[in-house]
């Protein structure tokens, strides 16, 4: 135990040395945890760091699988599992046969296969930053498919765990990982809200119940002789639920992610080795296969199902790193015999060298797909869009909607009302179902896409009001006024990024901030002229919110944690 202490006073006095430099000069933190490890290396035991690494990993799972929302992404959720399964079984298959060609044995070329095939949600899901992104179609698209990957990798842990390929063993451990997702459903289902009554509210109870059902799930996973990321995985699907439910439970969760986090990077570069020749071919092969191989795959397959080119070049860089769960299944496969040191070494030099070129392809994302789309490498096709979008083929002078948020909606209500023609352009399949249902016209497709606009009939429109602040999507709105005759009102987090697009062209900027201040001092001159009471203005204030909140169709991360 003191040795364990000593190995984590290692990690986080070097890490943190690593990370207050990067806080310093605003760069990404995961290089730098994976660079603390490395240099933490030398001074921690290889023994420890595994340990302290499978450990790390495990509860990782737990936190990630308990933000696990399927609702959310249900309306590509059909996609998605073909991509995930044509995905694995291709670069599965791709890693197998390549690793046997240059000289490995099967069994740990299975391993390589793997860990081609399989990405990080720890990874994939962190890039796609905030929940704006999460609501577009590639957001959607990239956590559902890391969903359904983390469950054929669970499927791939029991069935190694059972240490042979023997019929009934590999029944057995499949055996028991069905009862823990069981128990699992059961207590989701049954005892959580029990346990919510009797808390009776307190978010300190609901946390230690919670992290209570953790041990209960790893004793029964140890029990049951399975891995210990099987139970911590169907852990976090039995105590699941609606963000908005046990808030303070979540955020006292998200600072137990943080906190694993860190170590998962910084034990990932402490296991790290001085490569051989041998590691860096298998590592650069592996290495290949990830970064290269899996995003053309996950583009093909992406445009075979009908998505826009955007759309899955997008999705497919957010799947190009190595996952934990492959270290998980190379970690146990190293403990038990099962994995040659020289595999092991290659697949974590590759899964550290991926997760940090991912964090590159995730910055440059944009000029990654306009480079291939400018030279003729994806191909256009727009079927999704059209199958689901409806906008009369005579719509003329409409106003086009960007964004169909709480803005979104008032707006539409404002045109229904005046009788006026509009075209709403949305990208979040979880508003699908409401465009379908509230909207005379709407275009389900990517604001950044020419053939969204084209579709909507923007070169008929007379006005374009975009609800989204994001500057990519007014630059891009901007650029396409150019050589038309379309008012432009757009949306921006501050008044000089206003200020300047105003200048470019823009007839109104909505600045929130701005308007929110606006909106107070109204609400004070009021008060202090006697023209409303504080008890009507504070009645108004309920009022408006508890609309708000009934008409919310999705919390994403950022909002969240500014309710903390």
């Amino acid at each position: 135990m003191s040795e364990l202490l000593t190995a984590l006073s290692v990690v986080f006095v070097i890490g943190g040395a690593f990370l207050f430099v990067a806080h310093r000069f605003k760069l990404p933190i995961v290089p730098f945890f994976i660079f603390a490890g490395i240099v933490a290396g030398p001074f921690v035991e290889e023994e420890l760091t595994l340990e302290l690494a499978r450990y790390g990993i495990v509860l990782l799972v737990f936190t990630f699988s308990v933000q696990i929302q399927f609702e959310s992404v249900r309306t590509v959720l059909s996609d998605s599992e073909v991509i995930a399964l044509g995905q694995t079984v291709v670069l599965g298959g791709i890693g197998v046969i390549v690793s046997v060609l240059i000289g490995l044995p099967a069994d740990q070329a299975l391993y390589i296969g793997i860990a081609a095939a399989l990405s990080s949600t720890i990874v994939g899901t962190g890039l796609l930053r905030t929940g704006r992104y999460r609501n577009l179609v590639y957001g959607r698209l990239a956590e559902s498919i890391h969903y359904v990957q983390d469950l054929i990798a669970i499927l791939l842990i029991l069935v190694l765990s059972a240490e042979t390929f023997a019929a009934d063993p590999v029944a057995t451990q499949l055996g028991y990982g069905v009862v823990l997702i069981g128990a699992a459903v059961i207590v989701n289902r049954q005892l959580f809200d029990l346990l919510g009554r009797v808390s009776g509210g307190s978010d300190e109870l609901m946390l230690v119940s919670v992290i209570a059902l953790l041990i209960a799930f790893l004793g029964a996973a140890e029990l049951a002789g399975v891995s210990l990321a099987v139970g911590a995985f169907v852990a976090g699907l039995a105590v699941r639920r609606d963000p908005t439910e046990h808030l303070g439970m979540l955020n006292g969760l998200q600072s137990i992610r943080d906190f694993f986090t860190a170590i998962f990077f910084v034990t990932l570069g402490t296991l790290v080795t001085v490569p051989t020749v041998e590691v860096i071919i298998i590592a650069g092969l592996l290495t290949i296969l990830t970064v290269l191989v899996k995003p053309a795959v996950t583009i093909s397959l992406l445009l075979y199902k009908g998505y826009e080119a955007r759309s899955a070049t997008l999705t497919s860089l957010n799947l190009v790193q190595v996952s934990e769960f492959a270290l998980i299944i190379a970690i146990e496969g190293l403990v038990v015999g099962m994995l040659a040191q020289p595999v092991f070494a290659a697949i974590i030099l590759a899964a550290t060298v991926t997760m940090l070129t991912s964090s590159l392809t995730s910055r440059y994302d944009e000029r990654i797909y306009r480079t291939l789309s400018d030279r003729g490498l994806l191909r256009k096709q727009y079927e999704k869009v059209d199958e689901r979008s409806a906008v009369p083929d005579d719509i003329a002078h409409h106003v086009i909607i960007v964004g169909y948020g709480r803005q979104g909606r008032r707006l539409v209500e404002t045109c229904e009302a005046s009788d006026r023609p509009y075209v709403v352009v949305e990208n979040d399949p979880v508003l699908l179902q409401d465009l379908e249902s509230e909207c005379e016209a709407y275009v389900f497709g990517d604001a950044m896409e020419q053939y969204t606009w084209t579709k909507a009939n923007v070169e008929r429109a007379e006005l374009v009001v975009s609800t989204v602040d994001s500057n990519s999507v007014s630059n891009w709105i901007l650029a396409l006024a150019e050589d038309g005759d379309v008012d432009i009102v757009l949306r921006a987090r501050t008044v000089s990024t206003a200020r300047n697009l105003i200048e470019r062209g823009a007839l109104y900027v909505s600045v929130p901030e701005v308007l929110a201040a606006e909106q107070l001092v109204e609400h004070v001159e009021a008060v202090a002229a006697g023209e409303i009471s504080g008890s009507e203005i504070r009645a108004d204030s309920l009022a408006e919110l508890e609309q708000r909140a009934e008409s919310e169709y999705y919390t994403t991360a950022d909002e969240i944690k500014a309710m903390r």
